[in-house]
C-alpha cells in the first residue's frame, strides 16, 4: 500500500523508531523524538545498503519518490 500525504503528516512518534513503507524499497523512518527521515533500501554486490533521501517535511512525499526513481536509474 502506497503512502499518502495525510498518513505521512499524521505519523506520530512511538517508543521505538518505526517504518512506514511506500514500496520499491522506500520508507519513512519515524524516530521517537518525532523526526521523520526518507530512506531507500537497495542491494549492491549482494549487500544491503541504505540511501538517505532527506528529511520530512523539507522533502515531500512526491520529492522523495522522484529521488527514489533517480537513484534507481543511476
Amino acid at each position: 500500500m502506497k503512502l499518502t500525504n495525510t498518513r505521512v503528516k499524521n505519523a506520530k512518534p512511538k517508543v521505538k523508531a518505526y517504518k512506514l513503507t511506500d514500496g520499491e524499497g522506500m520508507y519513512l523512518l519515524v524516530h521517537p523524538n518525532g523526526s521523520k527521515y526518507w530512506r531507500l533500501n537497495y542491494r549492491f554486490q549482494a549487500k544491503q545498503k541504505t540511501l538517505a533521501l532527506g528529511v520530512y517535511p523539507l522533502i515531500s512525499l512526491a520529492e522523495a519518490r522522484e529521488a527514489r526513481n533517480e537513484a534507481k536509474i543511476h
